[in-house]
């Protein structure tokens, strides 16, 4: 888990600094500010892992409740307007000047610690609808329905997509899931039909050449970018695209120009490192030593797996486009952060299950 979690962290070191250097340069006047700032977030967030790693997770559940409830208290303050930051159309950000901080990244992890600790004390009644399955559930409409003020629709499906995990590690029934998946599809139409940016998304996403220099823009320059990586790429710093043809490249559309320079070979050999973190960290949830490891292994593996296959969907042009980051590889301090934080706690609950095990 460490050798694929620092594997995915170097490729990613790399790849913000190929696809962000022109962008950089022109906004900033220097080829490496998103790399040193990638850098800086990196060493802040493998300082976390490794505390983590040597810290018995237990102590976090006398500290659940508290985490959950900090986690709410920042999801509120970051729509007050003075004090949160509206970048990219959404009032998402805590910071001053161009550091800032995600509360909703954060809130992931808080909502995950939370679930796993009231799940591990339920599982006797997740079979009841009222008493098992809906508590946890409105506990995530609450924070989902912060999150969608700011508005961030692409951080209110990884949490539900995580709690629909946990719910079923959990011990859910199988009907009560299949509802909730159900109702999701209807609140996640009402909440596209709500905005038409959401509705031009879709439309975009059914056919970006109908609109090639509006909605379906992104896509395109995305799918360019991927098609001219053939099998082995352009090389390591040669990506076409990135001279300002795919807006913001180092962000939630890194990987296409991951698939550029290093060709379908890159990308398939990216897509294996985190096919083999998933697996160890399901792994690490099966064995865990108690019901509340179990759960926050599999709400940690869960939250990275559902990133992974919304961004690469996004990327690819195979679901409508949502602004999430790509685990690991896309620039973002709070995302980075929370990650290697995750793995931290990941690590822990491993070496004592091989304590166990042993």
């Amino acid at each position: 888990m460490v050798a694929v979690t620092l594997a995915l962290l170097g490729i990613g070191l790399v790849m913000v600094h190929s696809a962000s250097s022109v962008i950089s340069a022109q906004k900033f006047h220097d080829a490496y500010f998103y790399a040193k700032r990638q850098l800086l977030w990196a060493g802040l967030g493998l300082c976390f892992m490794f505390l983590l790693s040597n810290h018995d997770y237990h102590q976090l559940r006398r500290f659940a409740p508290h985490i959950a409830i900090a986690s709410f208290v920042f999801l509120a303050v970051v729509l007050i307007p003075g004090i949160g930051q509206i970048r990219g159309g959404s009032r998402a950000w805590l910071g001053i000047g161009t550091f800032g901080i995600q509360p909703s990244e954060f809130a992931k992890l808080g909502l995950i610690i939370f679930l796993a600790h009231h799940l591990a004390d339920a599982r006797d009644r997740m079979q009841s609808l009222w008493r098992g399955f809906l508590p946890p559930l409105l506990l995530a409409f609450t924070a989902v329905g912060l999150i969608m003020l700011e508005p961030d629709l692409g951080q209110s499906v990884v949490i539900m997509g995580t709690t629909v995990i946990l719910l079923f590690a959990a011990g859910a029934r199988v009907a009560h899931l299949a509802g909730l998946v159900g109702v999701g599809l209807i609140g996640f139409a009402g909440l596209v039909a709500a905005a038409p940016y959401r509705v031009n998304r879709i439309l975009a996403f059914l056919d970006p050449w109908q609109d090639p220099l509006g909605n379906g823009y992104q896509v395109i320059q995305s799918l360019y970018a991927l098609g001219s990586g053939g099998l082995v790429g352009l090389g390591l710093g040669n990506s076409h695209q990135k001279f300002l043809y795919l807006p913001e490249p180092q962000t939630d559309f890194v990987f296409a120009i991951l698939g550029e320079e290093l060709g379908f070979i890159g990308c398939a050999a990216v897509l294996a490192l985190f096919a083999v973190l998933v697996w160890r960290g399901f792994r690490t949830a099966m064995f865990a030593p108690d019901d509340f490891g179990a759960l926050l292994a599999a709400g940690i593996t869960g939250m990275i797996a559902v990133q992974v296959l919304i961004n690469v969907g996004v990327v690819t042009g195979s679901i409508p486009a949502t602004g999430i980051t790509l685990p690991f590889i896309s620039f973002g301090g709070s995302s980075l952060t929370l990650m290697l934080t995750g793995v931290g706690i990941l690590l822990n609950i491993s070496r004592q299950t091989a304590y166990r095990v042993a």
